[in-house]
């Protein structure tokens, strides 16, 4: 397969690498699948039950391996070959999504099933996705990485685009069972993509390290960074209070505005149109602002931004700014993920992205199901709104607190040195 040249604009320049382009179309092929099937289990938990605790509380089964299972994963993916690494755990995957679609086709779908299946699905996502970020970051050079990272974004929220608008068409036309058998058989398309990558000739970490000593060599060298710490806690605060936005996204569309697949496709879909704008335009505001002085201001907007998502009085409302919202998310956690990965070297970033994935899922999973069951018991735009709030309030303490630490001065000239 043969790399885009698109040299004109900085945020497509990993496009320029045969293997990261390959990669990055079969990984777009199975995300389209996977938010097919995100939808349709998302309305089928939120109808069965009428619960907003149980919708997010599937969810949150699909993060919170993060929080034990991302070292091990990490680390893991620093011993072995991270191609074969990567295509084993997408065989598992595919056989989960085959099981699933067994059960919807033979009418024995129930909700602790999709409970059961979506936290062991969860455990093996959480094991290769250290192994596939670094290998994206082994198939461009360093300064190429932002750009491949926020490429990354860019395909799975094209995939919240297009996925959710096929997941309605298919839930009309066909309902639950043939969309997840579209997602089982997009995972074909990640061992197709794999196929095409040559092998990465690297050291191997396990020729001076057991797994445990690496696992707490990356906690190690994340605890004595504090540029690495910054951005994590940043993570975990966002990730707990702002992005169950996007788990609650079905409650919102049917217990708010009283419809079902559809709004739900449509804030999915829009939520992705901002991210994937987002993503080609942050390149050069990269090389304009500095990536620092950019994630400051996407920490400091995106509590305010989720606020209005969360107020919004109409479904059209709702998906003008989730829009947005969904921009100004792409560009804060894709950034910080590629910050903390740019300041180690290449045989950590496993680890460092394993880190990264801890704490973004298990923040996640905490928050969606906490914010969830909250919103059963005192209203879900209270509840939401109040967290949102929270956050921003939490990003204007530190900005008067530590102005110059937030925007980063001092720590990119420190780079740049």
């Amino acid at each position: 397969m043969r790399a885009l040249r698109l040299p004109r604009l900085s945020s497509l320049r990993a496009f320029e690498h045969p293997g990261y382009f390959a990669v990055w179309v079969g990984a777009l092929v199975s995300t389209i699948g996977t938010w097919m099937e995100t939808v349709a289990m998302g309305v089928y938990v939120t109808e069965a039950t009428g619960r907003a605790e149980w919708t997010g509380g599937i969810v949150a089964l699909t993060f919170l391996p993060a929080v034990v299972l991302s070292p091990v994963g990490g680390a893991l993916a620093d011993r072995f070959d991270r191609r074969a690494y990567v295509a084993l755990g997408t065989v598992v995957q595919l056989v989960l999504a085959g099981v699933l679609t067994l059960l919807a086709f033979t009418h024995r779908l129930s909700v602790p099933v999709v409970g059961v299946i979506s936290f062991v699905h969860g455990c093996a996502s959480t094991l290769i996705n250290p192994a596939f970020s670094a290998m994206l970051a082994e198939l461009v050079p360093p300064r190429d990485l932002h750009s491949a990272m926020s490429l990354n974004s860019a395909q799975f929220n094209l995939g919240r685009i297009i996925g959710p608008a096929l997941a309605a068409l298919v839930l009309s036309v066909g309902g639950t069972s043939w969309a997840l058998l579209v997602n089982t058989l997009s995972f074909v398309a990640v061992l197709v993509a794999l196929s095409q990558v040559k092998t990465l000739t690297r050291t191997a970490a396990r020729a001076t390290q057991g797994l445990w000593k690496q696992i707490a060599h990356g906690f190690s060298v994340a605890r004595g960074d504090s540029e690495i710490s910054l951005m994590l806690w940043g993570t975990l605060l966002s990730a707990g209070l702002v992005a169950p936005f996007i788990g609650l996204v079905p409650v919102f569309a049917i217990r708010v505005f009283g419809q079902g697949a559809a709004a739900t496709s449509l804030l999915v879909t829009c939520q992705g149109v901002g991210a994937v704008t987002a993503a080609l335009l942050v390149g050069t505001l990269v090389d304009t602002l500095g990536q620092r002085r950019l994630l400051g201001l996407a920490a400091t907007s995106i509590g305010g931004v989720a606020t209005l998502y969360w107020l919004s009085p109409t479904l059209q409302v709702a998906a003008a700014v989730i829009c947005v919202l969904g921009a100004n998310y792409m560009m804060l956690m894709s950034g910080m993920h590629a910050y903390c990965q740019s300041r180690v070297p290449r045989e950590l970033q496993a680890r460092m992205s394993s880190l990264f994935s801890m704490v973004l899922g298990g923040a996640y999973a905490a928050g969606v199901w906490g914010l969830g069951a909250l919103a059963d018991r005192l209203g879900l735009r209270f509840v939401t709104v109040s967290a949102s709030v929270l956050f921003l309030a939490l990003v204007l303490t530190l900005r008067l607190l530590r102005p110059r630490r937030f925007d980063g001065a001092s720590a990119e000239a420190r780079v740049r040195g």
